[in-house]
């Protein structure tokens, strides 16, 4: 699925682009002499995700509810002042301690819905069983739709690419709290792309050798290029949501096409008697490509490369 750049939003929506810090609040005039004042936190925000979510699923009613949290997540920027705070360190164990407090920003209901011209936004759902007898069982690996020719004309201009991975776990119900790293999920998922110095074969022998490996350490292979925003540390935290931004050069890029899901230890691993694995884990998995500066349109080709329908109006 693609993001289409001219696809409507909810058909009738009050909500904002962009969801504020504070709400209005209406008060009983026997407690204050004003009309109004503001409420924030979770009370307010709680509301706002609500509706987000829902303008979300208005557009694209056949999204899983997976996907809705991941275009939430995935369309969220950070403010002037949380771009602040992160230059202000730009050691990656300062981001994860920030990453706690801003998350990814503030969510967006357009890029959540649109794609732009020189921001193409890809969608993919899939379905993993993620193991057999407690032995590791799927690796999807995904082809992306590249703009390759565009993107290496653009040579070493700077580009970002943003992945979010969300999917939904089992929680044990035979333990409480986290004991161990992989007694409360019953699964984990996690994501790599392809660097630009593999081919297919090696990429694939990689990742096999990575989830096949208990503490996840990236085994030896080519050196990465570019920079993943938070790093494989907070790739590989806890929780059933991954979301990172790489930023490199555009020639770089064009040669990373291919992607891979692939799943990480948990209780249905360790206990095969009680493993769901059979019936399917589903996720969803949001690809953006940003070429910020550059007069090139990206969406154009890769539309045409996949056959998105042209809606026109009547």
């Amino acid at each position: 699925m693609e993001i289409s750049p001219d696809r409507p939003t909810a058909p009738t929506s009050t909500i904002p682009q962009t969801c504020s810090c504070s709400l209005r609040r209406l008060w009983f005039p026997a407690f204050s002499a004003r009309s109004f004042t503001t409420t924030h936190a979770t009370s307010a925000a709680t509301a706002q995700a609500a509706a987000l979510a829902a303008s979300i699923t208005a557009a694209y009613p056949a999204l899983w509810p997976e996907t809705v949290r991941a275009l939430m997540v995935h369309s969220a920027e950070w403010t002037p002042a949380m771009n602040a705070q992160f230059a202000a360190d730009n050691k990656k164990s300062a981001r994860a301690a920030l990453l706690r407090q801003y998350g990814m920003g503030v969510p967006d209901l357009t890029r959540a819905t649109r794609s732009a011209a020189d921001a193409l936004t890809l969608v993919a759902e899939g379905v993993i069983h993620p193991f057999v007898d407690g032995k590791m069982r799927e690796i999807h690996y995904h082809d992306l739709p590249w703009p390759t020719d565009i993107l290496a004309d653009l040579g070493d201009a700077p580009v970002r690419l943003r992945v979010t991975l969300s999917y939904f776990i089992e929680p044990n119900p035979a333990r409480r709290g986290w004991n161990r790293r992989y007694s409360y999920a019953s699964h984990g998922l996690r994501f790599d792309i392809r660097r630009a110095t593999e081919g297919t074969a090696d990429f694939q022998k990689r990742i096999n050798q990575k989830a096949l490996a208990e503490d996840e350490k990236r085994p030896a292979s080519a050196d990465d290029t570019g920079e993943w925003f938070f790093g494989s540390k907070q790739q590989q935290a806890p929780g059933s949501l991954q979301s990172d931004i790489w930023i490199g050069s555009a020639a770089d890029l064009a040669q990373r096409g291919a992607l891979a899901v692939y799943p990480v230890t948990g209780w249905w691993k360790e206990n095969p008697g009680r493993d769901r694995s059979s019936d399917g884990a589903r996720y969803a998995l949001v690809v953006s490509v940003e070429t910020p500066g550059q007069d090139v349109d990206i969406w154009t080709p890769v539309a045409q490369m996949i056959g998105v329908p042209v809606e026109i109006a009547t």
